[in-house]
């Protein structure tokens, strides 16, 4: 990167990488060499779509308690269906592996496995754009894609993954495969074994075939999701993964039927249904449904991935978490739902597979700091926090507090708190300063979440008056 070169005494990329993924105490080890007139030149190198980078005041505000070397190294490893993983991170079945050269790049890196592109026996044709994505800060929110399956002939795809696990004896290669009817469905999961794939994951719910009865269609019907886990149980030894579809008012319905025909594993979520409405996505003036992604999706895939763990019929089944994933916390909320696992695809797709670094590192750091040293202890530990609506508390109120040093008068707070909740603030427009009016309050933190400067607080839980 030009800043880095700029710098020429520190990995200034690798620091503004480090605090945007979530890692803020590791940032300054990149650049503990550098001077102040080292990171000017990096920022006076940098080239920020909009404006540079503050680099100095963004480093300074890490503050000099933050962590120079690496000694957080509880190990990340941990087994998923019999099968040892290194760390619990797997490309997600999608555009990010798509060819041997894509997914030895990944591994490389430091990825513990891979869902391959999903595999099928029928001629692929795809359109021109198939990306969509909704923005902001010119990041990605949401992504809309009109993908479909592997466009390699299944031979080729076969031939790929069995170097792929002669070349990564280590890694998990995971063969996706999506079916026409049952006997292909068998021939295709057999074929997965015989290239000494580790699992085959059964794709149920890819929201945009061209063809009806495949894809989400099959992962809307739980008599077919049955049927077709169990003739492919049938038909290999290998652990079998059915992927689940978002699109479905409850997915523990065709998971069971998933679970009862002999799966291993649910893997879940896949992409949601969604419609965009830009010209530059249309295809020769029209546009379709097609699946959605991105940061966007992840309370929704939490939702699912929550009903499954807390299934009590279900509560031996392992999980695989998808959607949404982008930094470590991201990983650690579904770790800590019950998954085993987590497949990233939307964050690959616009940051790279350099994110494994501080994906890993994220997660180390969080464990030393809270003396985990296996991160099985970690899978479903937030489950029991999870309760009914009439289980909640509702006898006591954590009332707001406004720090006043760095309140900077903009009356956000002031104006939701008046359209938009209790009409529980007041503003001076003389000094600028909100107040809070206890005797309206009713703790819904709507002026917590819109602050812009995190000046408004949690105070302590109390009872409600009488």
């Amino acid at each position: 990167a030009p800043c880095t070169k700029a710098c020429e005494t520190g990995d200034v990329a690798r620091a503004i990488r480090s605090i945007r993924f979530g890692n803020d105490k590791y940032a300054l080890r990149f650049v503990a060499n550098s001077t102040d007139a080292d990171l000017q030149r990096a920022e006076d190198a940098c080239i920020h779509y909009d404006r540079p980078i503050r680099i100095r005041e963004m480093l300074n505000a890490v503050g000099t308690e933050a962590v120079t070397t690496n000694d957080a190294n509880p190990s990340l490893a941990i087994s998923f269906c019999g099968i040892a993983c290194e760390n619990p991170f797997f490309l997600a079945s999608s555009a990010v592996c798509t060819n041997y050269d894509m997914v030895a790049r990944a591994f490389d890196a430091g990825w513990a496995g891979v869902f391959y592109k999903t595999i099928c026996k029928q001629e692929i044709h795809e359109v021109s754009p198939r990306f969509d994505a909704v923005k902001s800060d010119a990041r990605f929110a949401g992504f809309r894609n009109m993908e479909q399956l592997s466009e390699n002939p299944y031979e080729v795809d076969f031939d790929i993954l069995r170097r792929l696990k002669r070349d990564y004896p280590t890694k998990v290669v995971v063969a996706s495969i999506m079916g026409q009817f049952e006997e292909e469905w068998a021939e295709l999961a057999q074929m997965a074994e015989a290239a000494d794939c580790d699992a085959v994951e059964l794709n149920f719910s890819c929201p945009q075939m061209r063809l009806a009865g495949m894809g989400s269609d099959v992962g809307q019907n739980p008599e077919m999701v049955t049927f077709y886990t169990a003739y492919v149980k049938r038909s290999v030894k290998i652990p079998v993964i059915a992927k689940m579809t978002p699109n479905i008012t409850q997915i523990s319905q065709p998971a069971m039927g998933a679970y009862f025909a002999g799966a291993n594993a649910i893997s879940a979520i896949n992409t949601i249904k969604s419609v965009t409405m830009s010209h530059e996505a249309e295809v020769s003036g029209k546009q379709t449904l097609s699946g959605y992604s991105g940061r966007a999706v992840k309370p929704i895939a939490l939702r699912h991935i929550l009903e499954m763990a807390k299934n009590p019929i279900m509560k031996n089944v392992q999980l695989s978490g998808i959607g949404g994933i982008e930094t470590w916390r991201d990983a650690l909320e579904f770790i800590q739902l019950g998954c085993r696992n987590v497949q990233v695809c939307t964050a690959v797709m616009e940051y790279g597979y350099r994110i494994i670094d501080d994906l890993t590192l994220g997660l180390q750091t969080y464990m030393h700091e809270h003396g985990i040293e296996r991160l099985d202890d970690l899978v479903g530990s937030e489950l029991k926090n999870f309760v009914l609506p009439s289980d909640l508390d509702r006898d006591t109120i954590v009332y707001p507090k406004i720090d006043r040093e760095r309140c900077i008068g903009c009356g956000r707070c002031y104006v939701s708190c008046m359209d938009g909740g209790h009409q529980a603030i007041t503003f001076d427009h003389d000094t600028r300063q909100p107040c809070i009016v206890g005797t309206k309050c009713v703790g819904c933190h709507l002026c917590r979440l819109v602050c812009p400067m995190g000046a408004i607080s949690l105070t302590k839980r109390i009872n409600k008056k009488k």
